[in-house]
Order: C-alpha cells, then sequence, then structure tokens
C-alpha cells in the first residue's frame, strides 16, 4: 500500500507507454510545452469535465470525479463516469443514493450497479494500449474506492464522435498494474531515459526540449566532436 504522498498521476501512466523520455522529461524534470495537439485535447477534457453531474434517463452521469488508489499509488480524475442503477430504482432516489455511498456513508450499498467510466480523448484510436490502460487505472481506482467490480468502459475519440468499449480482461489489467509499477521506478530513479528518434517524435510537443535526432545521437561531448572536428584531421 502507497502512503498518499507516493501517489503519481494515472495520466502519467499515458505518458510512459507512449514514450518514457517524454514521462521522465515532464515528472521528473518538471517541463512542458504545448502545441496544437496538446491544446485542443485541453479544450476537449475541458468541455467533457464542465458541468455539474446530472441524471439522464435513469442513468447518474459524473463529470471531473476525483479517483484514487492506494494499492497501486495512483491519483487522478474521470472525464465521465457512469452509475446505471439497478431496474426499478426511482430518478429521485439516485443521485441521494450514490452521494450517501460516495461521502463513505457505507449503509447504502451499490450491490447491482454498473459503472461505466469513460475517458475522452482528441485523436483517434491508437495501435498501441497506452489509451487502454490509462482507463483501465481509472477502472482499478473506482474498483478500490466502491468495492465494486467493473468490466467494461469506453474511450471516446473526439476526431471519431463515438464510444470505443474496453473490456478490462486478465492481459489489460496485468499489463496496468505492471504499468503503474514502471511508473514508480521511474519517478523514484529520478533519471530521464537517452533519446531515441521515432517518426511520432515529430508531433510530441516536447519535441524543442527533448531534441531526439540531436541527443540521440549519444552524449553532447560526442556531438560537439563529431560536429567540430576537421576533416582530414584526428
Amino acid at each position: 500500500m502507497f502512503s498518499e504522498d507516493d501517489l503519481l498521476p494515472i495520466s502519467a501512466m499515458q505518458h510512459l507507454l507512449f514514450c518514457p523520455r517524454q514521462c521522465a522529461l515532464i515528472h521528473n524534470e518538471q517541463s512542458w510545452l504545448e502545441n496544437r495537439l496538446t491544446a485542443e485535447g485541453r479544450v476537449m477534457h475541458q468541455a467533457a469535465e464542465s458541468g455539474k453531474s446530472t441524471t439522464r434517463d435513469g442513468v447518474r452521469i459524473t463529470r471531473d470525479l476525483p479517483l484514487i488508489s492506494l494499492q497501486y499509488g495512483l491519483a487522478g480524475k474521470g472525464d465521465i463516469v457512469e452509475f446505471h442503477p439497478p431496474d426499478g430504482l426511482p430518478d429521485r432516489s439516485i443521485a441521494r443514493t450514490l452521494k450517501t455511498y460516495l461521502h463513505q456513508q457505507r449503509e447504502v450499498s451499490l450491490e447491482g450497479w454498473r459503472i461505466f467510466p469513460i475517458e475522452y480523448k482528441r485523436g483517434q484510436p491508437k495501435e498501441n494500449d497506452c489509451d487502454r490502460v490509462q482507463l483501465c487505472a481509472q477502472t482499478l481506482c473506482l474498483e478500490e474506492m466502491l468495492n465494486v467490480s467493473i468490466q467494461v468502459g469506453a474511450l471516446f475519440y473526439g476526431q471519431k464522435k463515438h464510444r470505443h468499449e474496453v473490456m478490462f480482461d486478465g492481459d489489460l489489467r496485468k499489463k496496468t498494474i505492471e504499468t503503474a509499477a514502471a511508473l514508480h521506478a521511474l519517478i523514484q530513479s529520478g533519471e530521464t531515459p537517452r533519446a531515441h528518434y521515432e517518426p511520432k517524435c515529430d508531433h510530441c510537443s516536447l519535441y524543442p526540449l527533448c531534441l531526439p535526432k540531436t541527443l540521440g545521437q549519444g552524449s553532447v561531448r560526442g556531438w560537439l566532436q563529431r560536429h567540430l572536428e576537421i576533416k582530414g584531421e584526428p
């Protein structure tokens, strides 16, 4: 179990899977630059999280819900979490039941409720698992907080305007737990991995700080030696 002082942001897991160096620049070196892509993503999240929680068609929709897991050392917020109550629960009772439960007054029960987390992303589905792992980490927090089991959630991509369901199977849970452990190890090390250029680097907002084509060639001393060397001389 982790202490509250050791909790790391869930969003850092997405950074780690995209690029360990990017993750270290942000979370170890406290470096950040914004570009058009990150600005669009920030605006989209603000839109998803804005407004109050509502009850619509018998479903309680919470926004910007604080999340925490002491077991895995994570904290963050859920863009949208839907609470689907059991059949027959009057609408007027839905919000009151959740409010009571979320304030740790456990005389009520969420047995029979279906919890459905939704994470908003600006682009489109990715080939890797970074978005799915981030959503699964939110789910692990919800399960720990609410003492429930959650089998499925969704990623909503702005370019597609469509929900993509994510099943929280054993493989995804295992990868999420391993990623959380790797994140803690990276942050505790205080180190920043060496730069390594890939085509995806061109879209990273931290490119001007990372300099993968320059620093990826080796040490700064080696780079200077190569570029200051006079042809024909050692």
